[in-house]
């Protein structure tokens, strides 16, 4: 017989699952599908021209990341919801390092938003808006690439709790810290100018992690307190 406060927590872990899904479909699509029909690295001649012609491309893009940042923001406050009981000072660690994954992407977002401007903006001359285009182009990937640091951090209270309190799979919690080892040596090493080919695989476990954590979110919620 499962009692109320266990109902309420599945129904709580059900919706950080929907937040977390929410966050993986508009970073899915935003950034792995629309991003790369607009910026296009190294060329901000061609961005630009993107930027113009596939105006609405670019809107949609945009109004993706804007999703990303909204529900990123919202998992990490149900997150904290969920876990805050049995581990108030890690659950606090884990929502407020998920907010400053919302804000490195808020970034990103702003210097879109500018982007678009610049291109439909009345200034004359060609090279200035490419130079402006440029500009924000590598804000816009230093955004999500130093935002890697955070990406990683905020799954460490998150590992470590579903290790410590066993209402989940152990070995969630363990492919979730390694996860976020693999966002922090991938970072360090894209920024340390170090040539590692295999650099983009160190994410890896963080995506097989945090799928599997929205999967049981949703399907099973979290385990009773053996307390």
């Amino acid at each position: 017989m499962i009692d109320t406060k266990q109902k309420q927590l599945i129904k709580t872990a059900r919706i950080t699952g929907v937040w977390y899904l929410m966050m993986a479909i508009s970073g899915i699509l935003g950034f792995m599908v629309f991003h790369s029909q607009i910026f296009v690295s190294g060329n901000p001649e061609q961005t630009l021209t993107n930027l113009i012609e596939l105006e609405s491309t670019a809107r949609i893009r945009l109004l993706l990341e804007f999703a990303i940042v909204i529900s990123q923001a919202f998992t990490a406050v149900w997150f904290y919801k969920l876990f805050k009981d049995s581990y108030e000072w890690e659950a606090w660690t884990l929502g407020v390092w998920g907010m400053v994954n919302a804000l490195a992407i808020m970034i990103s977002a702003i210097a879109s938003a500018s982007a678009i401007g610049v291109a439909s903006s009345d200034i004359s001359a060609m090279e200035d808006k490419v130079v402006l285009t440029y500009v924000f182009q590598n804000i816009i990937s230093n955004a999500w690439g130093i935002g890697g640091l955070f990406f990683g951090l905020w799954l460490f209270p998150m590992g470590y709790i579903v290790i410590k309190s066993k209402r989940m799979p152990v070995w969630l919690g363990r492919v979730i810290v390694l996860g976020g080892i693999g966002y922090l040596f991938s970072t360090v090493i894209r920024y340390a100018g170090i040539d590692f080919s295999l650099n983009r695989f160190l994410t890896l476990p963080a995506t097989i992690g945090e799928f599997w954590m929205i999967g049981y979110l949703l399907i099973f919620g979290i385990r009773p307190s053996n307390e």
